[in-house]
């Protein structure tokens, strides 16, 4: 049922249906008028035997045909209603059991009629016909065949667009139709193909859109490795001002504004594709313990008031094949994400080679699970303030990995977010 409800079935279908209507209106038309025509010639060799079998009788003649009789019993009851009200007609019915073109009139108070074979004529009506539904069924086939070949490069030709339009949205910028043709203007009295145009179009969107994202990713990366140096600087600077409360503040705006700079080289350095991972064999729970210990450190250190540290539960711990730096990357950028925009107490959990961290917040915006994370986006400004880099490393990382990552609110409130690790992969070399 599913094939038949794609384009190229619609159409196929379509054409057959259209071909078999015209085809039924041609075959009707065309037996009507030779029926008409042969029905005629019978009918009228009848009223010419009947005239003359009439006018025997008006003379007291002997007319010798012996196809003409006086009320015959097989005369059908419609011409012998006609004749006796004093009018002459013709009509087709059986005598002997065969089929006959009867001509009745009146002669005095009885009915005289003639007949004529009619088998030879309805054979013929039939032979006719079935040159019609013939000449209709195979006329049929060959638009069905004509009309499944052009709906199959239709199909096959917006099937190309559709891949390649997904290949775009899943990241793959370098994807092109690459239809054949010589743009979209058909130019004076030329033909349009609108297939053509549509994947002329996609091509020429992919290419404006990779434009503007590797404006941006250089942009990005420009401002970043400018910033990295004057930043290095400043902190050393302020190290040696005096201790105090203005110490304190300028120190933790510069650290606040260096991890910033030092997100967007990562992230330069993730979108241009050049990174690797080291994988090794790693018993997941242990190390999933380690990253949220050294992540809830890290955060007590600079925030004292950060809250209840979170806590770790392995229901089934595993061994994965992964990078032990860049899975403790993308799991402290989860619980930092999870402790400024959601609320403790914040669970980590483990189940085979799936990872589950979990805030009680308000949970992620609805765009964001439907799109996922976006930089400089931070959603819901319910969710806290931010520039929306954590999560974007986190999936850039997580596609270094081939981690499949999840976004999703709990029925009860909070964020979630599953990361399903890859199983039956082992390290190069090993």
């Amino acid at each position: 049922m599913r094939a038949l409800s794609s384009l190229r079935w619609k159409i196929a279908l379509t054409t057959t249906m259209v071909c078999c209507m015209v085809a039924a209106a041609l075959g009707i038309l065309v037996h009507n008028v030779v029926a008409r025509q042969m029905v005629g010639e019978v009918r009228k060799a009848a009223a010419t035997e009947l005239d003359h079998a009439l006018g025997h009788y008006e003379y007291g003649t002997a007319h010798g045909d012996v196809n003409a009789v006086f009320d015959p019993p097989d005369l059908p009851r419609r011409l012998r209603e006609l004749v006796a009200s004093g009018q002459t007609g013709s009509i087709v019915g059986v005598q002997g059991g065969k089929p006959v073109m009867w001509a009745a009139g009146p002669a005095d108070d009885k009915a005289l009629a003639v007949w004529l074979p009619f088998g030879s004529t309805r054979d013929r009506l039939r032979d006719i016909d079935t040159a019609i539904l013939a000449s209709a069924i195979l006329a049929a086939g060959l638009v069905a065949l004509a009309g499944l070949f052009l709906a199959d490069r239709i199909s096959r030709r917006l099937a190309t667009t559709a891949a390649v339009a997904r290949r775009i949205t899943a990241g793959d910028l370098d994807a092109r139709v690459n239809l054949p043709g010589e743009g979209n203007d058909p130019g004076p009295g030329g033909s349009r193909d609108e297939v053509r145009d549509v994947a002329h179009a996609l091509d020429s969107m992919a290419s404006s859109l990779q434009g503007r994202l590797e404006a941006e990713k250089r942009f990005t990366a420009d401002v970043a490795h400018e910033l990295r140096t004057p930043l290095t600087g400043s902190l050393a600077a302020a190290a040696l001002l005096p201790e105090g409360r203005p110490k304190e503040m300028i120190n933790n705006r510069l650290r606040a504004l260096h991890l910033l700079t030092e997100d967007l080289l990562e992230i330069s350095r993730l979108d241009s594709g050049v990174e690797r991972a080291d994988l090794t064999r790693v018993e997941l729970g242990r190390a999933v313990e380690r990253a949220v210990a050294a992540a809830a450190a890290a955060g007590s250190g600079a925030a004292p008031d950060a809250g209840p540290a979170p806590s770790v539960r392995v229901v089934r711990d595993t061994v994965v094949v992964t990078d032990r730096r860049r899975l403790d990357r993308i799991l402290a950028n989860l619980l930092v994400n999870a402790g400024k925009h959601g609320r403790p107490p914040v669970e980590v959990t483990v189940e085979g080679p799936v990872v589950v961290v979990r805030d009680h917040g308000p949970g992620y915006p609805p765009e964001l699970i439907e799109r996922g994370p976006q930089r400089f986006r931070t959603g819901d400004p319910g969710r806290g303030r931010g520039h929306g880099l954590g999560l974007t490393i986190v999936m850039g990382q997580a596609a270094v990995l081939e981690i499949v990552v999840g976004f999703a609110n709990a029925p009860d409130g909070g964020a979630v977010t599953t990361l399903r690790l890859p199983v039956g992969r082992t390290p190069e070399g090993d």
